[in-house]
């Protein structure tokens, strides 16, 4: 975790140089150096919640997990307001300085206050272990690159750029729309417990995310529809967002804490972090055909895309294991 805070930091810094320097090869660097360290403090925490919280208490281990997936995928969406309203006050140089200042602030308390000790390995991986060698993390894994592949084939590229070429939106209409929609998400992921009850009886298992995954492959489909139709395209897109986002967000929410419960304590980060591998590896493939597919086939084709990257997903977590089985 500390490193992680510590590379966003050099991230940050490394915008402060003279804009002539500022070439996109330089600002892909920091952002791939951003992406490293957001992913290590994610893996860290969640890790360490899996320290923190016995075996016996998989509901308590199922809130936990909820809350802080939810409440930093709401501060993602926050932030965008937050960097805007910087860059509008400071400017670029101002916004980021500032930034990183808070955040090293934040990295002296972290090297003061928290445990060194919590969630040390008790082993010294070698690089092959960075493979689980749990079937359960593995489909779990698999189901993930697919589940959050899907996400991004329409949401990253495609639906932004429909809104503002297609339906003469501005920049700044599609950029508040993802935003609310990301802060909306990261709410229902923390309210993911009370939502799909098990907050007070057990703990979701396999079933649940099969349970979960139905309708959201019902969804892509027929906002594709509409797409495709032409009906009543605004309040189908708009709805349907909100709607995809509340069933996405339980079904992240029941991901992320399966991935947490079925690691090995004794490695509990190699797993966390194979799992989280796979998932930036949807991502990426995602993205890609994001724009690739909307270029040759337009947003209808993405969501299409999407529902069977879902149903591949659905399949997979079929295997899961089953609370009493």
């Amino acid at each position: 975790m500390h490193l992680g805070l510590l590379l966003q930091v050099i991230a940050l810094s490394m915008l402060l140089v003279d804009p002539q320097w500022l070439s996109v090869a330089y600002v892909m660097v920091a952002q791939a150096l951003s992406g490293i360290a957001k992913d290590l403090n994610k893996m860290s925490a969640k890790s360490s919640i899996k320290m923190l919280v016995a075996d016996d208490q998989q509901s308590t281990l199922y809130r936990w997990i909820a809350l802080l997936t939810g409440s930093k995928n709401a501060l993602k969406g926050f932030g965008f307001f937050v960097g805007a309203a910087l860059l509008t006050w400071l400017g670029f140089r101002g916004a980021i300085l500032t930034m990183t200042v808070v955040l090293f602030v934040v990295l002296l308390f972290s090297v003061y206050l928290l445990d060194r000790q919590l969630g040390k390995a008790s082993f010294k991986p070698k690089f092959r272990d960075i493979f689980s060698k749990s079937p359960a993390v593995n489909r779990l894994s698999v189901a993930r690159f697919f589940l959050f592949g899907s996400r991004d084939i329409w949401f990253v590229v495609a639906l932004p750029v429909f809104l503002h070429a297609q339906l003469q939106w501005p920049a700044i209409y599609v950029g508040a729309l993802l935003a609310i929609w990301v802060v909306g998400y990261g709410i229902v992921q923390a309210a993911a417990p009370k939502l799909t009850g098990y907050s007070k009886a057990h703990a979701p298992d396999g079933q649940t995310v099969w349970r979960w995954s139905l309708p959201l492959m019902l969804l892509p489909m027929l906002i594709a529809a509409a797409v495709y139709f032409d009906w009543m395209l605004m309040a189908a897109l708009t709805a349907g967002l909100m709607v995809y986002g509340v069933v996405f967000a339980i079904n992240s929410a029941v991901h992320s804490y399966l991935i947490v419960a079925y690691a090995d304590a004794s490695g509990v980060s190699l797993d966390v972090g194979f799992y989280y591998m796979a998932n930036a590896a949807g991502r990426l493939l995602g993205t890609l055909l994001s724009g690739w597919i909307y270029m040759w086939a337009g947003l209808a084709a993405c969501l299409l895309v999407s529902a069977l990257m879902i149903a591949m997903a659905s399949l997979i977590s079929l295997k899961l294991p089953r609370n009493g089985a």
